[in-house]
Protein backbone atom coordinates (compact mmCIF):
# COMPACT_ATOMS: atom_id res chain seq x y z
CA UNK A 1 0.00 0.00 0.00
CA UNK A 2 1.36 3.14 -0.64
CA UNK A 3 0.48 6.70 0.77
CA UNK A 4 -2.98 7.72 -0.25
CA UNK A 5 -4.19 4.84 -1.61
CA UNK A 6 -6.14 4.05 2.06
CA UNK A 7 -7.76 5.69 4.89
CA UNK A 8 -6.22 8.66 6.30
CA UNK A 9 -5.42 6.52 9.36
CA UNK A 10 -3.89 3.70 8.03
CA UNK A 11 -0.90 3.26 10.00
CA UNK A 12 2.86 4.07 8.47
CA UNK A 13 6.73 3.15 9.82
CA UNK A 14 9.45 4.29 8.28
CA UNK A 15 13.03 5.13 9.56
CA UNK A 16 15.83 7.41 8.72
CA UNK A 17 18.90 7.56 9.55
CA UNK A 18 21.85 9.82 9.19
CA UNK A 19 25.22 8.97 10.78
CA UNK A 20 24.88 7.89 13.87
CA UNK A 21 21.22 8.67 14.52
CA UNK A 22 18.13 6.83 14.19
CA UNK A 23 14.86 8.42 13.82
CA UNK A 24 11.40 5.73 13.80
CA UNK A 25 8.86 7.98 12.80
CA UNK A 26 5.41 6.37 13.05
CA UNK A 27 2.27 7.66 11.68
CA UNK A 28 -1.62 6.86 11.91
CA UNK A 29 -2.73 4.26 14.49
CA UNK A 30 -0.36 2.08 15.74
CA UNK A 31 -2.64 -1.23 17.03
CA UNK A 32 -2.35 -5.04 17.08
CA UNK A 33 -1.72 -6.02 13.94
CA UNK A 34 1.35 -3.80 12.68
CA UNK A 35 2.33 -4.29 16.36
CA UNK A 36 5.47 -6.52 15.20
CA UNK A 37 6.30 -4.53 12.26
CA UNK A 38 7.58 -1.73 15.20
CA UNK A 39 9.12 -4.38 17.14
CA UNK A 40 11.33 -5.98 14.29
CA UNK A 41 12.62 -2.28 13.37
CA UNK A 42 13.37 -1.81 16.90
CA UNK A 43 15.10 -4.82 17.04
CA UNK A 44 17.11 -3.62 13.57
CA UNK A 45 17.99 -0.19 15.42
CA UNK A 46 19.30 -2.07 18.51
CA UNK A 47 21.26 -4.61 17.14
CA UNK A 48 23.18 -2.20 14.22
CA UNK A 49 24.88 0.17 16.70
CA UNK A 50 23.37 3.61 16.42
CA UNK A 51 24.22 5.97 19.44
CA UNK A 52 20.72 7.31 19.25
CA UNK A 53 17.33 6.26 18.36
CA UNK A 54 15.30 9.09 18.32
CA UNK A 55 11.21 7.45 18.33
CA UNK A 56 8.96 10.71 16.15
CA UNK A 57 5.22 10.62 17.61
CA UNK A 58 4.14 13.65 15.96
CA UNK A 59 1.80 12.14 13.76
CA UNK A 60 0.85 9.41 15.59
CA UNK A 61 -3.11 9.04 16.57
CA UNK A 62 -3.50 5.49 18.45
CA UNK A 63 -0.33 3.92 20.33
CA UNK A 64 -1.98 0.29 21.83
CA UNK A 65 -1.31 -2.47 23.54
CA UNK A 66 2.20 -3.69 23.70
CA UNK A 67 3.54 -0.39 21.98
CA UNK A 68 4.77 1.35 24.93
CA UNK A 69 6.59 -1.92 26.41
CA UNK A 70 8.32 -2.37 23.27
CA UNK A 71 9.71 1.26 23.27
CA UNK A 72 10.83 0.80 27.31
CA UNK A 73 12.17 -2.50 26.40
CA UNK A 74 14.29 -0.60 23.09
CA UNK A 75 15.16 1.65 25.87
CA UNK A 76 16.44 -0.25 28.41
CA UNK A 77 18.47 -2.60 25.98
CA UNK A 78 20.03 0.83 24.50
CA UNK A 79 20.73 2.14 27.59
CA UNK A 80 22.96 -1.43 28.64
CA UNK A 81 25.05 -0.34 25.42
CA UNK A 82 25.58 3.10 26.78
CA UNK A 83 22.94 4.28 24.03
CA UNK A 84 19.90 6.46 24.12
CA UNK A 85 16.47 6.57 22.75
CA UNK A 86 13.85 9.48 23.02
CA UNK A 87 10.72 10.26 22.14
CA UNK A 88 9.57 13.23 20.03
CA UNK A 89 6.11 15.36 20.48
CA UNK A 90 3.59 12.86 21.10
CA UNK A 91 0.29 13.97 21.58
CA UNK A 92 -1.29 15.33 24.75
CA UNK A 93 -3.44 11.38 25.32
CA UNK A 94 -0.61 9.26 23.91
CA UNK A 95 1.77 10.96 26.05
CA UNK A 96 0.17 10.24 29.12
CA UNK A 97 -0.50 6.87 28.16
CA UNK A 98 3.76 6.73 28.00
CA UNK A 99 3.89 8.73 31.46
CA UNK A 100 2.06 5.80 32.99
CA UNK A 101 4.41 3.10 31.79
CA UNK A 102 7.49 4.83 33.25
CA UNK A 103 8.40 6.73 29.71
CA UNK A 104 8.06 10.24 30.74
CA UNK A 105 11.83 10.75 30.93
CA UNK A 106 12.37 9.88 27.83
CA UNK A 107 9.91 12.30 26.00
CA UNK A 108 11.65 15.41 24.27
CA UNK A 109 9.61 18.11 22.58
CA UNK A 110 12.55 20.38 21.38
CA UNK A 111 13.04 20.63 17.40
CA UNK A 112 15.25 18.39 15.49
CA UNK A 113 17.28 18.85 12.96
CA UNK A 114 16.12 17.46 9.32
CA UNK A 115 17.25 14.66 8.28
CA UNK A 116 19.49 14.35 5.49
CA UNK A 117 18.07 12.74 1.87
CA UNK A 118 18.37 9.02 1.95
CA UNK A 119 20.74 7.15 -0.34
CA UNK A 120 18.54 4.18 -0.67
CA UNK A 121 14.79 3.16 -0.09
CA UNK A 122 13.10 0.25 0.14
CA UNK A 123 9.12 -0.26 0.14
CA UNK A 124 8.50 -3.48 2.12
CA UNK A 125 4.55 -3.85 2.74
CA UNK A 126 5.53 -7.10 4.38
CA UNK A 127 7.70 -5.03 6.94
CA UNK A 128 11.37 -4.47 7.25
CA UNK A 129 13.68 -7.25 6.65
CA UNK A 130 17.27 -5.37 8.06
CA UNK A 131 19.71 -2.57 6.97
CA UNK A 132 21.39 -3.18 4.16
CA UNK A 133 25.78 -2.93 5.18
CA UNK A 134 27.62 0.17 4.27
CA UNK A 135 24.54 2.49 3.80
CA UNK A 136 24.74 5.66 5.34
CA UNK A 137 21.15 7.48 5.25
CA UNK A 138 17.92 4.54 4.97
CA UNK A 139 14.48 4.47 4.25
CA UNK A 140 12.04 1.63 4.99
CA UNK A 141 8.42 2.13 4.80
CA UNK A 142 5.79 0.40 5.38
CA UNK A 143 2.04 1.31 4.94
CA UNK A 144 -0.59 -1.60 6.55
CA UNK A 145 -3.33 -1.02 7.65
CA UNK A 146 -4.39 -2.91 10.44
CA UNK A 147 -7.80 -5.02 9.45
CA UNK A 148 -9.56 -4.59 12.36
CA UNK A 149 -9.77 -2.09 14.62
CA UNK A 150 -10.23 -4.55 17.67
CA UNK A 151 -7.98 -3.29 20.72
CA UNK A 152 -5.35 -6.13 21.40
CA UNK A 153 -5.81 -6.50 25.17
CA UNK A 154 -9.58 -7.22 25.05
CA UNK A 155 -11.77 -4.58 27.35
CA UNK A 156 -14.88 -6.03 28.99
CA UNK A 157 -17.90 -6.09 26.70
CA UNK A 158 -21.55 -6.33 27.72
CA UNK A 159 -22.56 -7.83 24.74
CA UNK A 160 -23.64 -11.45 24.70
CA UNK A 161 -21.81 -11.78 28.01
CA UNK A 162 -23.32 -14.75 30.15
CA UNK A 163 -22.24 -15.74 33.49
CA UNK A 164 -18.85 -15.91 33.90
CA UNK A 165 -17.08 -19.34 33.45
CA UNK A 166 -15.24 -20.49 36.33
CA UNK A 167 -14.52 -24.37 35.00
CA UNK A 168 -10.79 -24.88 34.73
CA UNK A 169 -10.95 -27.67 32.60
CA UNK A 170 -13.86 -25.80 29.57
CA UNK A 171 -10.78 -22.76 29.86
CA UNK A 172 -7.96 -25.88 29.60
CA UNK A 173 -10.21 -27.43 26.46
CA UNK A 174 -10.31 -24.49 24.95
CA UNK A 175 -6.56 -23.54 25.11
CA UNK A 176 -5.10 -26.55 23.66
CA UNK A 177 -7.44 -26.60 20.53
CA UNK A 178 -5.57 -23.11 20.13
CA UNK A 179 -2.42 -24.95 20.53
CA UNK A 180 -3.56 -27.43 17.70
CA UNK A 181 -4.61 -24.79 15.81
CA UNK A 182 -1.42 -23.19 16.06
CA UNK A 183 1.04 -25.62 15.59
CA UNK A 184 -0.27 -26.41 12.09
CA UNK A 185 -1.11 -22.63 10.83
CA UNK A 186 2.01 -21.25 11.84
CA UNK A 187 4.70 -22.60 9.52
CA UNK A 188 7.61 -22.37 11.54
CA UNK A 189 5.92 -23.75 14.73
CA UNK A 190 7.27 -27.36 15.94
CA UNK A 191 5.90 -26.95 18.68
CA UNK A 192 3.38 -25.08 21.01
CA UNK A 193 2.05 -23.95 24.61
CA UNK A 194 0.24 -21.60 26.81
CA UNK A 195 1.27 -20.30 29.69
CA UNK A 196 -0.91 -18.93 32.40
CA UNK A 197 -1.09 -17.26 35.47
CA UNK A 198 -2.70 -19.28 38.11
CA UNK A 199 -3.21 -18.30 42.03
CA UNK A 200 0.18 -16.23 41.52
CA UNK A 201 2.05 -19.07 39.67
CA UNK A 202 2.84 -19.29 35.96
CA UNK A 203 2.05 -22.99 34.56
CA UNK A 204 1.28 -24.28 31.36
CA UNK A 205 -2.33 -25.20 30.87
CA UNK A 206 -1.79 -26.75 27.05
CA UNK A 207 1.32 -27.83 25.07
CA UNK A 208 1.25 -29.58 21.90
CA UNK A 209 4.13 -32.14 23.09
CA UNK A 210 6.36 -33.07 26.31
CA UNK A 211 9.69 -31.31 25.12
CA UNK A 212 7.45 -27.97 25.10
CA UNK A 213 6.03 -28.79 28.79
CA UNK A 214 9.64 -28.88 29.52
CA UNK A 215 11.13 -25.32 28.13
CA UNK A 216 7.88 -24.29 29.78
CA UNK A 217 8.72 -25.95 33.00
CA UNK A 218 12.48 -25.27 33.12
CA UNK A 219 11.76 -21.02 32.66
CA UNK A 220 9.31 -21.19 35.63
CA UNK A 221 11.77 -22.57 37.65
CA UNK A 222 14.54 -20.77 37.19
CA UNK A 223 12.78 -17.60 36.41
CA UNK A 224 13.58 -16.84 33.01
CA UNK A 225 13.14 -17.55 29.54
CA UNK A 226 10.66 -15.76 26.66
CA UNK A 227 7.46 -17.52 27.79
CA UNK A 228 8.25 -15.83 31.64
CA UNK A 229 9.03 -12.77 30.49
CA UNK A 230 6.08 -12.07 27.66
CA UNK A 231 3.79 -13.43 30.37
CA UNK A 232 5.61 -10.70 33.20
CA UNK A 233 6.01 -7.48 31.22
CA UNK A 234 2.62 -8.16 28.55
CA UNK A 235 5.25 -7.87 25.61
CA UNK A 236 6.16 -10.40 22.86
CA UNK A 237 9.70 -11.19 22.78
CA UNK A 238 11.11 -12.93 19.77
CA UNK A 239 14.23 -15.07 19.71
CA UNK A 240 15.55 -15.33 16.56
CA UNK A 241 18.10 -17.97 16.86
CA UNK A 242 19.22 -18.92 20.50
CA UNK A 243 22.68 -19.85 19.36
CA UNK A 244 23.77 -15.75 18.98
CA UNK A 245 21.18 -15.66 22.31
CA UNK A 246 22.29 -13.39 25.77
CA UNK A 247 19.31 -12.72 27.09
CA UNK A 248 18.41 -16.15 29.15
CA UNK A 249 21.76 -17.40 30.27
CA UNK A 250 19.89 -19.97 32.46
CA UNK A 251 17.34 -20.91 30.30
CA UNK A 252 18.86 -20.66 26.28
CA UNK A 253 21.68 -24.07 26.92
CA UNK A 254 19.04 -26.40 28.43
CA UNK A 255 16.69 -25.40 25.12
CA UNK A 256 19.04 -26.03 22.87
CA UNK A 257 19.72 -29.30 24.48
CA UNK A 258 16.56 -30.33 23.73
CA UNK A 259 16.62 -29.40 19.55
CA UNK A 260 14.64 -25.60 20.01
CA UNK A 261 16.36 -22.92 18.14
CA UNK A 262 13.50 -20.12 17.87
CA UNK A 263 10.89 -19.00 20.45
CA UNK A 264 8.34 -16.50 19.97
CA UNK A 265 6.14 -15.73 22.67
CA UNK A 266 3.22 -13.29 22.60
CA UNK A 267 1.49 -12.22 25.95
CA UNK A 268 -1.59 -12.99 26.67
CA UNK A 269 -3.70 -9.92 28.06
CA UNK A 270 -7.01 -9.72 30.25
CA UNK A 271 -8.47 -6.71 31.96
CA UNK A 272 -5.67 -4.89 31.00
CA UNK A 273 -3.23 -7.11 32.94
CA UNK A 274 -0.46 -9.73 31.33
CA UNK A 275 -1.36 -12.57 32.55
CA UNK A 276 0.29 -15.13 30.65
CA UNK A 277 1.66 -16.22 27.38
CA UNK A 278 1.79 -18.31 23.61
CA UNK A 279 5.06 -19.85 23.20
CA UNK A 280 6.07 -21.12 19.79
CA UNK A 281 9.12 -23.19 19.87
CA UNK A 282 10.77 -24.56 16.29
CA UNK A 283 13.91 -26.67 15.85
CA UNK A 284 15.32 -24.20 12.95
CA UNK A 285 16.70 -20.40 13.82
CA UNK A 286 15.21 -17.50 12.01
CA UNK A 287 12.16 -19.69 11.69
CA UNK A 288 9.40 -16.67 12.44
CA UNK A 289 9.18 -14.10 9.15
CA UNK A 290 6.59 -11.34 9.88
CA UNK A 291 3.71 -12.98 8.18
CA UNK A 292 4.52 -15.81 10.82
CA UNK A 293 4.55 -13.13 13.78
CA UNK A 294 1.39 -11.54 13.20
CA UNK A 295 -0.58 -15.05 12.93
CA UNK A 296 0.83 -15.61 16.42
CA UNK A 297 0.20 -12.35 17.67
CA UNK A 298 -3.64 -12.76 16.40
CA UNK A 299 -3.51 -16.16 18.00
CA UNK A 300 -2.87 -14.02 21.14
CA UNK A 301 -5.19 -11.63 20.82
CA UNK A 302 -8.35 -14.59 20.74
CA UNK A 303 -6.79 -16.11 23.23
CA UNK A 304 -6.57 -12.50 25.46
CA UNK A 305 -9.99 -12.22 24.33
CA UNK A 306 -11.58 -16.24 26.12
CA UNK A 307 -9.24 -15.60 28.82
CA UNK A 308 -11.23 -12.18 29.31
CA UNK A 309 -14.37 -13.93 28.87
CA UNK A 310 -13.74 -16.10 31.37
CA UNK A 311 -12.68 -13.67 33.81
CA UNK A 312 -9.09 -14.70 34.35
CA UNK A 313 -7.00 -11.85 35.84
CA UNK A 314 -10.76 -9.85 37.07
CA UNK A 315 -10.82 -8.52 40.37
CA UNK A 316 -13.90 -8.88 42.37
CA UNK A 317 -15.46 -5.15 41.83
CA UNK A 318 -14.55 -5.94 38.04
CA UNK A 319 -16.22 -9.26 38.10
CA UNK A 320 -19.10 -7.70 40.16
CA UNK A 321 -19.72 -4.84 37.61
CA UNK A 322 -19.27 -6.95 34.47
CA UNK A 323 -21.83 -9.34 35.84
CA UNK A 324 -24.17 -6.32 36.29
CA UNK A 325 -23.92 -5.22 32.53
CA UNK A 326 -24.84 -8.53 31.58
CA UNK A 327 -27.86 -8.14 33.60
CA UNK A 328 -28.40 -5.16 31.36
CA UNK A 329 -27.97 -6.45 28.24
CA UNK A 330 -30.46 -9.33 28.65
CA UNK A 331 -33.06 -6.96 29.41
CA UNK A 332 -32.48 -4.89 26.86
CA UNK A 333 -32.60 -7.53 24.56
CA UNK A 334 -35.31 -9.18 25.97
CA UNK A 335 -37.22 -6.03 25.03
CA UNK A 336 -36.28 -5.45 21.92
CA UNK A 337 -37.68 -9.02 21.59
CA UNK A 338 -40.56 -8.43 22.67
CA UNK A 339 -41.05 -5.09 19.88
CA UNK A 340 -40.41 -7.61 17.33
CA UNK A 341 -42.90 -10.01 18.40
CA UNK A 342 -45.87 -7.60 18.55
CA UNK A 343 -43.86 -5.57 15.25
CA UNK A 344 -43.99 -8.89 13.31
CA UNK A 345 -45.75 -11.50 15.28
CA UNK A 346 -42.78 -13.95 16.12
CA UNK A 347 -41.89 -16.17 18.18
CA UNK A 348 -39.33 -15.60 20.85
CA UNK A 349 -36.91 -17.61 19.33
CA UNK A 350 -37.63 -16.24 15.89
CA UNK A 351 -37.32 -12.62 17.36
CA UNK A 352 -33.56 -13.63 19.03
CA UNK A 353 -32.60 -14.89 15.68
CA UNK A 354 -33.75 -11.68 13.49
CA UNK A 355 -31.81 -9.39 15.93
CA UNK A 356 -28.73 -12.00 15.69
CA UNK A 357 -29.01 -12.18 11.61
CA UNK A 358 -29.65 -8.82 11.35
CA UNK A 359 -26.18 -7.75 14.47
CA UNK A 360 -23.47 -9.87 12.04
CA UNK A 361 -24.76 -8.80 9.06
CA UNK A 362 -24.58 -4.98 9.92
CA UNK A 363 -21.58 -5.52 12.17
CA UNK A 364 -22.60 -4.13 15.73
CA UNK A 365 -23.33 -5.88 18.68
CA UNK A 366 -26.27 -7.46 19.85
CA UNK A 367 -26.81 -5.28 22.88
CA UNK A 368 -26.38 -2.07 20.27
CA UNK A 369 -28.98 -3.56 17.55
CA UNK A 370 -31.24 -4.30 20.49
CA UNK A 371 -31.02 -0.71 21.98
CA UNK A 372 -31.58 1.01 18.23
CA UNK A 373 -35.05 -1.34 18.06
CA UNK A 374 -36.26 -0.64 21.28
CA UNK A 375 -35.41 3.13 20.79
CA UNK A 376 -37.38 3.26 17.98
CA UNK A 377 -40.47 2.78 20.03
CA UNK A 378 -40.27 5.74 21.68
CA UNK A 379 -42.52 8.64 20.54
CA UNK A 380 -40.39 11.83 20.84
CA UNK A 381 -41.86 14.98 23.05
CA UNK A 382 -43.14 17.65 20.80
CA UNK A 383 -42.54 21.24 22.04
CA UNK A 384 -45.47 23.51 21.94
CA UNK A 385 -45.60 26.88 21.22
CA UNK A 386 -47.88 30.37 20.47
CA UNK A 387 -50.37 28.96 17.69
CA UNK A 388 -49.48 30.65 14.67
CA UNK A 389 -51.96 33.37 13.06
CA UNK A 390 -53.77 30.54 10.49
CA UNK A 391 -54.50 28.82 14.33
CA UNK A 392 -55.84 31.92 15.86
CA UNK A 393 -58.17 32.44 13.08
CA UNK A 394 -59.44 28.81 13.85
Amino acid sequence: MTPGDGPTNAFSLSLDVDGPIAVITLRGRLEEPTMVDLGTMLDQVVENGYSSLVVDLVALEVLAFPGPALIADAAQRLAERSRELSIRSPSTPIQRLLVAHGLGDLIRDEEFEPMTGPVGRRDQPGGPDGLRDGESAVRASLWDPPPTADPPSPSPSAAGVGALPTDDDLIDGTLRLVVELARATVRGADGVSVSLRRHGRLATAAASDQTVLEMDTHQYATGEGPCVDASNQGRWFHAHSLSAEVRWPAFTPRAMSLGIRAILSSPLVAWGRPVGALNIYSHQALAFPTDDQRLAMKFATEVSAILTDAGIGATDDQRSERFQASLRSREIIAQAQGVLMEREGLTEEAAFTALRVHSQRSGVSLRARAQELTASTRTPHRLTGPPDDAARRD
